[in-house]
């Protein structure tokens, strides 16, 4: 695919993508359920069983519903293996996104499936199965599944008694509190992998800044569902939107803040 897709397109696949991510994180839950072995990747990252078997679910379906488009996945890239993504459109697949918090057994980590478009991230479904929570995004419309069905989400504007922060449990440091001391923040919660996008996505948060590195598959899906929810994502500049498809940045991100309304 070259061409931005139709919202009735887009809708479809999204559909797809949230039962792929479904799947995926069903056969990663049977992973935590028993002994997972941690390894370490040539950067030093933990990688398991889980997060190869769930990326080769998801790359196979994937094909299957889109023919044909790149995927950009984790433990892909890792392999050596970095698709042409220069028509444009294209999938950034995380299979489990928080292994810290997998191996430590917080239940804090999601499978992300992100559709992006020229540089945006146009449909997301972030599912963090041990918590039992699902969102997706497309065309101006986020949801959550709730009880078996999908809820309508979207930010909220800033509350009169100060901003609510979110911030990475493995990753918070010296530079994002600084960052936030420029805000009226009234409480700061942590919380683990792309449940930080969804969160504020939500209305539960307000502003989620993060320096340093991460990787396009670590925020692709999660700005989708904040975009579609009324959010953003910008450069710590605020107004620089974050773009995606930075393969001369091996799919490296600048530092962030994903802002509510």
């Amino acid at each position: 695919m070259t061409a931005n897709l139709s919202p009735d397109a887009r809708a479809l696949l999204l559909a797809h993508m949230v039962e792929i991510a479904r799947d995926a994180g069903a056969l990663v839950m049977r992973h935590y359920a028993g002994a997972v072995e941690r390894r370490e990747k040539a950067d030093k990252s933990p990688v398991t069983v889980a997060d190869e078997e769930a990326e080769q679910l998801i790359l196979a379906r994937l094909a299957d519903v889109a023919p044909g488009t790149p995927v950009v996945a984790e433990e892909s890239v890792a392999a050596g293996k970095r698709p042409d993504v220069s028509g444009g459109v294209f999938f950034l697949v995380d299979p489990l996104d928080g292994t810290k918090e997998f191996l430590s057994r917080n239940g804090e980590f999601t499978v992300n499936i992100a559709l992006v478009e020229h540089g945006v991230p146009t449909a997301g479904v972030v599912f963090a199965p041990a918590v039992g929570r699902l969102f997706s995004g497309a065309n101006a419309k986020a949801f959550e599944e709730r009880g078996g069905k999908p809820v309508a989400i979207a930010t909220r504007g800033i509350p009169a008694d100060g901003m609510v922060a979110i911030a990475s449990r493995s990753h918070r440091d010296r530079l994002t509190d600084e960052y936030l001391a420029h805000y009226p923040i009234r409480d700061l919660i942590a919380a683990g992998s792309s449940l930080k996008f969804c969160v504020i996505a939500a209305g539960e948060a307000d502003i989620y800044p993060r320096h340093g590195q991460t990787m396009e598959w670590d925020t692709a899906a999660g700005h989708a569902v904040l975009a579609a929810a009324g959010g953003r994502v910008t450069r710590l500049d605020g107004k620089t939107p974050l773009v995606y498809g930075n393969a001369k940045e091996k799919f490296a991100n600048p530092s962030f803040v994903a802002w509510g309304r």
